[in-house]
């Protein structure tokens, strides 16, 4: 998607060596969920090869829900803040919830077989969440 060996800031770019914040969101409500999570995003222009802006559908893993937001685990990196729609999974089987999702974090996977491609640690914070 994008290339992030200029990038600095919210993406770490090489080891474990990541900062953190303290913050007075409740880590302690996340919830373990190892599923493939279907997602769609906006490609600009200048990435999808369009005159328009073209919609990318993927699919990435999800590590942990929380009633905030999601840590998922994808091959590509989004934008800082882009707006993507994951199929969230409901306790219904075979039901999935499309919910808009903002990404507030993205963390290269520190190591990857030789000649592989990069995966990327992806925090979500839920948009229209209820009671928020």
């Amino acid at each position: 998607m994008r290339d992030l060996s200029s990038q600095n800031g919210p993406v770490a770019q090489d080891g474990w060596d990541w900062p953190t914040i303290a913050a007075s969101e409740k880590h302690a409500e996340r919830l373990a969920l190892l599923r493939p999570i279907p997602y769609e995003m906006s490609l600009p222009n200048h990435e999808s090869g369009q005159n328009g802006p073209s919609v990318f559908h993927g699919r990435a893993l999800s590590l942990n829900i929380s009633s905030g937001g999601m840590l998922i685990l994808m091959a590509q990196a989004p934008l800082l803040d882009q707006v993507i729609k994951v199929h969230v999974p409901t306790p219904v089987a075979l039901a999935e919830t499309p919910t808009l999702a903002e990404v507030r974090w993205i963390r290269k996977v520190p190591f990857s077989a030789s000649g592989s491609e990069a995966s990327f640690f992806v925090g979500l914070k839920f948009l229209f969440s209820a009671g928020r």
